[in-house]
């Protein structure tokens, strides 16, 4: 007992001491407006001690641009806001997120994720809410303040633990964010900034969206699945039989309305009606939706891909906001776009701060120095491609527990391993998709997770004494087994070598 109470000390000073840390930290633009800074000072720094490579490319020598002289100087003054435009994920993330508003607003989201969770078999219950986390992560923040709490209630009124579910609901939207069947806003996001980072290495690099769609897919039953298991055979069991009590049933239990069904059958036709028409375009040799080459690779469909998910996102929003009432004319229509562009300011502050550092980071040669610099490092000591990338899942996972966002830590760490990896000839695709692993593991256990304070509330609710600790230890299991199972995963994909997405390999061939 004693050891067992030490242990729990040791446990809980680690996570008070995460906490502090966490805390400490600058808000995430301001980290950027930092390293901004720190990318002049070293720009000048590496100019006056002579940095320099020669670029595995073009065989030219590659020296430190000191971007604090005068033509640094005016260089930062006249592209500062065209480095804010022009940075590749801005745009990508507001359009799709215009037609994601359309459909929340509408209550689309909202009915799609009770249907799924509420008909489904009982014996099936915790694997549905944990996929139908995992395919929330599409609408942003939805499964956060809509499905976890949901979860709970189900659980409660089936005789089951309500933590248990919400923990089942938090693994999949938290844990399984880097897995889905569709594209949401965090894939063209990840795919612009790992796009800026490949082409300081190779200026026409295109990284598409659907870069890690193939991985995502498999991911999402392996998460599916071990998910369920955890729920059932570790959490559920630990917790125990729920003896609380709850004032009142929530009312997001309700059962679907006639309104809302007959809202929902008629974007289920609205989606039908899209697919045949997109199927018209793809089919035939010459369709409109093919490539100039005629391939499907270089179809709009795949290359627009966040037009094509803004204009079904939003076409599905209106067939269900008008035939229930939540839209009645054009002016509700604009309200809830307008709603999904004030969750955006954030996003957008930070942005302008993360694309002057990108910018900066680029013009002053740094990225190519020290990505050179680090793969010869890397190539000297060996070690392999598996055991490399095994690496960098425990790094991203390591960094996640100190920083939340996920497009925050990919803008600067992007910029650094992608051109490295490139340099040792791997995909800056295979990049992405190992930093989204070791990004979503620790989600669940990270206090600087931007929802985990919510998660809290939502316990305390079923345990008012739940803490920091209570999370924690109940989501540690998920984190352990989606972490050793995304490696195994990941390992059988790299010896196979199958294609991580449409056109996207694990392996990178400079230009010639």
């Amino acid at each position: 007992m004693i050891k067992s109470k030490n242990s729990a000390d040791i446990l809980q000073r680690m996570l008070n001491w995460t906490e502090r840390a966490g805390n400490a930290l600058p808000h995430p633009a301001t980290l950027f407006a930092l390293f901004a800074i720190s990318a002049l000072v070293f720009s000048a720094i590496g100019h006056v001690l002579g940095w320099e490579v020669i670029h595995p490319g073009t065989r030219e020598v590659v020296r430190s641009v000191n971007l604090l002289s005068h033509d640094g100087i005016a260089r930062i003054l006249l592209e500062m806001v065209d480095n804010f435009t022009g940075f590749a994920p801005l745009g990508i993330v507001l359009v799709a997120m215009l037609g994601i508003g359309i459909a929340e607003e509408s209550g689309l989201i909202n009915a799609v994720i009770r249907l799924l969770v509420l008909n489904s078999p009982r014996h099936l219950l915790t694997f549905v809410i944990v996929f139908t986390g995992i395919l929330s992560n599409v609408a942003s923040d939805v499964g956060y303040v809509l499905l976890i709490p949901l979860a709970g209630v189900i659980f409660l009124a089936v005789g089951r633990h309500p933590i248990a579910g919400m923990a089942a609901a938090f693994a999949g939207v938290s844990g399984g964010f880097s897995a889905n069947l569709v594209l949401g806003t965090v894939d063209p996001l990840l795919a612009g900034l790992s796009q800026e980072a490949a082409r300081i290495l190779d200026p026409t690099y295109l990284v598409n969206p659907t870069a890690n769609y193939f991985f995502m897919v498999a991911s999402t039953f392996v998460i599916a699945f071990a998910g369920t298991f955890v729920t059932e055979k570790i959490v559920e069991p630990r917790l125990g039989k729920y003896k609380g009590e709850v004032a009142e049933k929530d009312k997001s239990f309700d059962k679907l309305s006639k309104k809302e069904k007959k809202g929902l059958l008629f974007a289920l036709i609205t989606l039908i009606v899209i697919m045949i028409i997109t199927l018209f375009g793809i089919i035939p040799e010459d369709g409109y939706f093919r490539g100039s080459d005629g391939g499907m690779l270089s179809s709009p469909l795949i290359r627009g891909v966040v037009a094509v998910l803004f204009l079904t996102a939003g076409s599905m929003g209106l067939a269900y906001g008008f035939t229930t009432g939540a839209f009645k004319n054009d002016t509700d229509v604009m309200k809830g776009m307008s709603a999904s562009m004030k969750t955006l300011a954030t996003y957008v502050v930070l942005v302008f701060f993360a694309a002057q550092f990108v910018a900066y980071f680029k013009w002053s040669n740094l990225g190519i120095i020290l990505a050179v610099k680090g793969a010869n490092l890397l190539m000297s000591a060996d070690i392999g491609l598996i055991p490399l990338m095994i690496l960098f899942v425990l790094l991203s996972a390591a960094i996640n527990m100190l920083m939340g966002s996920a497009s925050a830590k990919w803008a600067i760490l992007a910029p650094i391993f992608i051109p490295m990896f490139m340099i040792m000839g791997y995909s800056p695709e295979l990049s992405q998709v190992v930093y989204r692993i070791g990004d979503s593991v620790t989600n669940v256990i990270s206090p600087m997770m931007s929802f985990f304070a919510l998660i809290i509330a939502y316990v305390q609710k079923y345990d008012p004494k739940a803490g920091i600790g209570t999370i924690i230890a109940t989501m540690v299991p998920y984190s352990i087994v989606f972490l050793l199972l995304w490696i195994i995963l990941l390992v059988g994909w790299l010896l196979i070598g199958i294609p991580l997405g449409p056109g996207a390999g694990i392996h990178y061939l400079p230009p010639t």
